[in-house]
Formats: C-alpha cells, sequence, structure tokens
C-alpha cells in the first residue's frame, strides 16, 4: 500500500487590476459572453485570489466589464441574437431562448429580438428538434402508446415549445408528406 499525501495547501495567487484586465480579454477573446457572464467570472478570479489592490475588487470587476463593453468586445445584445439563433437552430423554442439569455444575465430590452426571432421561427424549430428525436412524421414507425406521447410532449415542453405545436406535430403519421409539407408551408408563412 502506498502513503497517502496530505492535500497540498495551495496560496492563493495575488490578483492586480492589471492581471484582472487581463483575464477579462483572455476570456473575452476565447468565448462570446454577456455583461453579466464576464462579471461572474471575475468575481469568481477574485474570490479563488488574494487581492492585493487598494481599492475594492468589485468596482475593480465592474469597471472591467464596463471598459469591455465600451470597446466593444462585450455586446448584450448581439449575443443575445448569436444565442438565440444557434438555440433555434438545435430546436429549441422561444421559452427555453428566454430562459436562457435570463440566466446568461441579458436585459430584457436586449433580449428582444433574439426572442421574437425566436417565436417566428417556432414551428421550424419543432420540427428540427422533432426530426432530430424521430418523433411524429419522423419516427421509423407509429406508436398507439399513449405514454410514449405524453414523454413525447413532455420532451417538446422541456424544448420550450408550446403544446398545441407539440400535439400538431405528434399527429402526423410516419410518412404523411402532404400533412408535413403542410406544416411546413405554415412555417415558411411565419
Amino acid at each position: 500500500m502506498g502513503t497517502r499525501r496530505a492535500p497540498s495547501v495551495r496560496s492563493k495567487k495575488p490578483l492586480t487590476a492589471a492581471r484582472l484586465d487581463e483575464l477579462a480579454l483572455a476570456y473575452v477573446a476565447r468565448f462570446a459572453t454577456s455583461k453579466a457572464k464576464l462579471a461572474r467570472y471575475l468575481s469568481r478570479k477574485v474570490r479563488e485570489s488574494e487581492w492585493v489592490e487598494d481599492v475594492d475588487a468589485m468596482t475593480s470587476c465592474e469597471a472591467v466589464v464596463a471598459r469591455m463593453e465600451r470597446l466593444g468586445f462585450v455586446d448584450d445584445r448581439q449575443y443575445a441574437a448569436m444565442r438565440g439563433g444557434a438555440m433555434t437552430r438545435r430546436g429549441l423554442g422561444a421559452r427555453r431562448v428566454r430562459a436562457q439569455l435570463r440566466v446568461d444575465g441579458i436585459a430584457e430590452d436586449d433580449a428582444d429580438e433574439a426572442i421574437e426571432a425566436a417565436e417566428d421561427a417556432g414551428v421550424r424549430a419543432a420540427l428540427g428538434f422533432a426530426r432530430r428525436r424521430r418523433f411524429g412524421p419522423f419516427a421509423v414507425r407509429a406508436s398507439d402508446d399513449p405514454k410514449l406521447r405524453e414523454r413525447q410532449i413532455a420532451a417538446f415542453a422541456r424544448a420550450g415549445h408550446s403544446l398545441a405545436i407539440a400535439r400538431e406535430i405528434l399527429a402526423i403519421a410516419p410518412g404523411d408528406e402532404a400533412a408535413l409539407a403542410a406544416l411546413d408551408g405554415q412555417a415558411a408563412l411565419d
């Protein structure tokens, strides 16, 4: 048997305002982010380190976030549009997009356009979700199992789609190209 070593006691690394600025710049260079996410990242770095400046650490974090926004490295409206579009393309609905943007700290006025775009693409996103999950018209074979249907409707709801569109898609039999084309036409008109 080997001997166990005591866990190392790591001293906190010193953190200055200049280093905080470098961390923020590296973060925004690597990730698309919102102001709130950048502020959470910087405050976590402050908690993990030893702050050695005379000014308040949280004030420095706010100043760095404001500077990144002023330089155009962080733009919540653009982030919301990018994030909402990506989620819609993955087949997620407007409710899920709204919830995620709220988690990401995007203000309502910055998120409005992204949410509106997700609502406009709702049927297309729901069809994409059904296609990926092989539900309704994309299933291998028809099923009359009510429990399976309930699970599929629940999956649609978790993905942020309305129950009405979930039921409408699940009502289409596998291979019914005419009904699917009609629903696709409805999506194009939205």
